[in-house]
């Protein structure tokens, strides 16, 4: 097994170990399933990683990593209520499969836990920094969730407004991750703020990643259904890079077939993907992701560890930014 399967088997491990047996099951049962519904692991998974540039005893940093994970499937279980999505990772969404209320507060317990599995590390001026840096990425991930809903209103986004949505809805928790995991292994602040902005700029690539996934992907590979951002108007990259680039004409076009209801969602694919293709909008989002990709390799390799440390970093950030389409 290479590092990644690892580290992703020993966390699964922990988190097995972690089930919630407490009462009242009406309240830990659906903390139980979402935790256990899969998923990549990779926020967890890449805060081992961390720690492993610097430290050397892993099991000092699973509460944290488990911490990590449940904060961000406590994010998606009100995700899910806000959308009032009925699927998650294929299967029933928590307040679909139990109610509204159950997952509201299941999600409430889920956030309280975060905080008590990070407060198991024991060196309290770690503690200390940690937790802010844990309420800062917190606070960022709920400004990006609420960016992405006032997007949906509006109709003069900027790309630069979006880089900043995605920055704090995707990237801030993998960075913040991140750098809890290089906390704990003992790294010094330039380095702990390096392996911070090699994650953040790698989770921005990621997102634009999976904005052109979406429209240019093949299904099968992807693991989605593709053209769901345009079938659900949204103002991704793709298309804020389209308004910016279109002539008038175009630019009407497609703005009335991004902010009208879908009665036919293959045509709609095929009409706002034919004007992409005709702007050539996947070489401008493939050119802004690579910047993202380029600038986050600088701030690992400018890390002050053996670069024998940081090859699985490289590797597994490859794996992420270089999914097929």
């Amino acid at each position: 097994m290479n590092n990644v399967e690892v580290l992703t088997k020993l966390f699964l491990n922990y988190l097995k170990d972690q089930r919630f047996k407490s009462q009242p099951l009406e309240l830990y049962e659906p903390v139980n399933y979402i935790m256990e519904l899969g998923g990549k692991r990779m926020r967890p998974v890449m805060l081992l990683m961390a720690y492993e540039l610097f430290g050397d005893k892993l099991a000092e940093a699973l509460p944290a990593a488990y911490a990590i994970e449940i904060f961000h499937n406590f994010s998606l279980v009100h995700d899910d209520i806000m959308d009032e999505a009925p699927l998650r990772r294929g299967k029933s969404t928590v307040h679909t499969k139990y109610d509204t209320n159950t997952g509201i507060l299941s999600g409430d317990v889920m956030l309280i836990y975060a905080y008590k599995y990070l407060s198991q590390i024991n060196d309290a001026k770690k503690l200390a920094e940690i937790l802010e840096l844990f309420n800062d990425t917190a606070i960022k991930v709920c400004e990006g969730q609420q960016l992405d809903v006032n997007f949906e209103r509006r109709q003069d986004v900027t790309i630069d407004e979006y880089i900043k949505m995605i920055s704090y809805k995707t990237a801030a928790l993998l960075a913040g991750g991140m750098k809890i995991g290089a906390i704990i292994g003992g790294a010094c602040k330039k380095d702990a703020d390096l392996i911070y902005q090699f994650a953040w700029k790698t989770g921005v690539a990621f997102q634009l990643q999976d904005d052109i996934l979406d429209t240019f992907g093949d299904p099968e590979k992807f693991g989605k259904k593709v053209g769901g951002d345009i079938i659900q108007n949204k103002k991704t990259y793709l298309v804020l890079k389209a308004l910016e680039l279109a002539d008038p004409s175009i630019k009407a076009q497609l703005t009335i077939l991004m902010n009208t209801p879908t009665t036919n969602e293959i045509a709609k694919v095929a009409a706002v993907k034919s004007i992409f293709e005709n702007l050539d909008i996947r070489k401008e989002a493939e050119k802004v992701k690579n910047r993202f990709q380029e600038e986050a390799f600088q701030a690992l390799a400018a890390i002050d560890t053996p670069e024998s440390k940081k090859t699985p970093l490289v590797v597994i950030a490859n794996q992420l930014l270089g999914r097929e389409v």
